[in-house]
């Protein structure tokens, strides 16, 4: 979906990806997510040499997986880089066929390879699965079907071509509104969606037990004052949380042009707009549970999975609550303290 058409992509908007990837997340979120991670990583693609990108999706097949970038660093040699290191995380690795690594980059004299902000940069190097090793670490409670197992190479030469940075919009190759936007809010929009879609399968559950089940001594959840209210707040605030999430990305994809990246203000806005979504959905999500009594607790039961897949989610990057505050620095004017 997010993959360029001029590699045989979709390059679909912005509001259509994340409806797609909510409508998957309604049925299984783990296959949501091993599907946005896809996407994110196909979006590589507009920052690559059009040769390279072409070669590594020439194969509709194509799935690239890597894990977030570490203190590894890839040394700079003639033609290319000598790669060794671990990385963790990498959802969908078992099936894909490509991989990637973000690393910075030592020089020949051992000096850091620098941005054009002075920061030491983090390069993205990309090289055919087999030559990596997959290790079995991925044993946790939730989101279990993403197979996000951590990766190893060691002294792997990664040659020029197959090497770019998602750091920096303006270093981009493609054009058009879609790449406008950050690798990074792209990403956020789809841990979102993945949020929302299976919050709204554990609600849609709810109303249906509500209609039938009656507690102990009590009339049925559905003639519950309470009840009914909760369901109202959290139909209200699950819905709100997408409305603003997909009116944002509508908005600033309107307006995006083919040349200049989203600014810093828009990078924001779909900042905000992503992590309320993820809250919303997590609260929701906990209201169902604690709700549906003893019905959750049941291995199988419509709640017991999505409430561990959506506080597996809770626990990313993209969930924390401090994105508020990096937000809200911005638009009261004031230069982020850390990078956006």
């Amino acid at each position: 979906m997010l993959l360029p058409r001029s590699v045989g992509g979709d390059q679909i908007e912005p509001t259509t990806y994340v409806r797609a990837v909510e409508e998957i997340a309604r049925h299984d979120a783990s296959v949501a997510w091993i599907v946005f991670v896809a996407n994110s990583a196909a979006l590589i693609a507009a920052f690559l040499q059009l040769e390279a990108a072409r070669s590594i999706f020439a194969d509709t097949r194509t799935i690239v997986a890597w894990g977030p970038p570490n203190a590894t660093r890839a040394l700079a040699v003639a033609g290319g880089y000598r790669l060794s290191g671990t990385w963790d995380f990498a959802s969908g690795c078992r099936h894909a066929n490509w991989m990637g690594a973000h690393c910075h980059v030592s020089e020949a004299d051992g000096s850091l390879r620098l941005n054009r902000h002075g920061e030491p940069t983090i390069r993205t190097l990309l090289f055919p699965a087999e030559q990596a090793s997959v290790l079995d670490t991925w044993n946790v409670i939730g989101l279990r079907g993403t197979a996000s197992d951590s990766y190893r190479v060691t002294d792997l030469f990664v040659p020029e071509a197959f090497s770019t940075t998602r750091e920096d919009p303006t270093l981009r190759r493609e054009r058009g509104q879609l790449y406008a936007f950050t690798m990074q809010g792209l990403y956020a929009t789809g841990v979102a969606a993945v949020a929302l879609g299976t919050a709204r399968a554990m609600l849609d559950a709810f109303v249906e037990l509500a209609a039938r089940k009656s507690p102990r001594g009590l009339a049925r959840l559905a003639d519950n004052a309470v009840v009914q209210g909760e369901v109202g707040r959290a139909e209200a605030k699950l819905e709100a949380a997408r409305a603003y999430l997909l009116g944002t990305l509508a908005a600033i994809y309107q307006r995006a042009d083919d040349i200049e990246p989203i600014g810093l203000e828009d990078r924001a806005r779909v900042r905000l707009a992503c992590v309320n979504a993820i809250h919303g959905a997590l609260d929701v999500a906990y209201f169902t549970y604690r709700a549906a009594g003893v019905d959750a607790i049941f291995a199988g039961s419509p709640f017991e999975r999505r409430f561990r897949d959506i506080h597996t989610l809770s626990q990313q990057i993209q969930a924390r609550g401090a994105h508020f505050e990096v937000v809200g620095q911005i638009l009261l004017g004031q230069p982020p303290a850390t990078f956006f």
